[in-house]
């Protein structure tokens, strides 16, 4: 018995087909038919084949591996990657995007590299990571308007897809959600259940989803009869969703009914009800946004506005790919539709 590993050739003949069909597949060319590409792929399920990666791509001239970074605006030594880290893992949000980028890059053999950018030296190290050719290009998650990384990028030439619109126009696709939208339907739900005082717990107003999401929740709420809603600014986190509730409700006393920006600080905002003895949604209807998994493990579970973060995530991935092949070179933006999700909050 031949220790040998399976070859291309021994793909073909379990599969019926020339060794340069077999090639043409497993490099990934996209004008073969379907039902050849399925044949192949079973036969190197048989063989047990594996490509020669080094080999692969000097034919594909390609990595087969993206990087995913998660990008701040960082520029002292003293925002260490580890801190920027943390914080990145306490937030659900990371997890969905990287589980809708996988979901995308796996099946076509290509692996993600996650790398993080909070100062100007990791911003560099990543430029020269894509320079170098070791990841095709970049799905970028910016945690702030002023992230510099978006427009060295684009500068650059090197191919990048963004999740969420940037604070300033570059010449790079984004993936975003219609967050005008979503503050609408937030509003209208608020409305339907009779609330006549409603209020919001607005994320940080630097970031354009949540101007977004604010303006479409006062536009709807001004046409129902409520011009003057009371705003309170959050920060994205649980703490900021407890402190900015407190301040809401010393301001506003009437409120009954809190539209907060994210599900972290809806969660926030109930908790901080529960220990003033305030009952949710009897006192005061709660609604959050993302339909993440806190929005179930919240007492009570969270009405909130769903964001497909994982779906987000893997058109980003896809609209990389189609870059990558050069089947794309001008700029798109991709902008999905929220849905509400009624639990038992509001």
């Amino acid at each position: 018995m031949s220790n040998q590993p399976p070859t291309l050739e021994d793909v073909a003949r379990e599969a019926g087909v020339s060794r340069a069909t077999v090639s043409r597949v497993v490099n990934g060319v996209r004008n073969v038919d379907p039902a050849i590409q399925e044949l192949v792929h079973r036969a190197v399920e048989r063989t047990g084949y594996a490509p020669n990666r080094a080999a692969r791509a000097l034919v594909t001239r390609r990595a087969e591996t993206v990087a995913l970074v998660v990008s701040g605006a960082g520029d002292s030594p003293q925002d260490t990657q580890e801190g920027f880290a943390a914080r990145v893992f306490t937030d659900p949000f990371f997890g969905r995007v990287v589980a809708g980028a996988v979901g995308f890059l796996r099946p076509r053999s290509m692996h993600p590299v996650l790398m993080f950018a909070e100062t100007a030296e990791d911003r560099q190290e990543v430029l020269t990571y894509l320079r170098q050719g070791r990841a095709d290009g970049a799905l970028v998650v910016s945690t702030h308007p002023d992230d510099p990384l978006p427009a060295l990028l684009a500068e650059a030439g090197l191919p990048a897809v963004l999740f969420a619109r940037p604070a300033r126009p570059v010449a790079l696709s984004h993936v975003d959600l219609d967050h005008r939208h979503g503050g609408r339907l937030a509003a209208q739900h608020l409305l339907a259940r009779g609330c006549r005082r409603p209020a919001t717990v607005a994320g940080p107003l630097d970031v354009p989803a949540s101007r977004e999401r604010l303006a479409g929740f006062r536009e709807t709420l001004a046409r129902a009869g409520h011009p003057r809603v009371p705003v309170v600014e959050g920060g994205f986190t649980l703490d900021s969703g407890i402190a900015a509730t407190a301040r809401l409700l010393d301001r506003h006393p009437g409120t009954d009914g809190v539209f907060a920006a994210n599900d972290l600080m809806a969660q926030g905002a109930c908790r901080l009800l529960a220990g003033r003895g305030v009952r949710v949604p009897q006192d005061i209807a709660v609604i959050g946004f993302d339909d993440s998994a806190i929005a179930l493990s919240c007492v009570p579970p969270l009405t909130t506005v769903r964001q497909p973060v994982e779906r987000m995530a893997a058109e980003m991935a896809r609209l990389l790919d189609e870059r990558v092949r050069g089947e794309r070179a001008e700029p798109v933006s991709v902008v999905l539709a929220p849905e509400l999700v009624v639990r038992e909050s509001a």
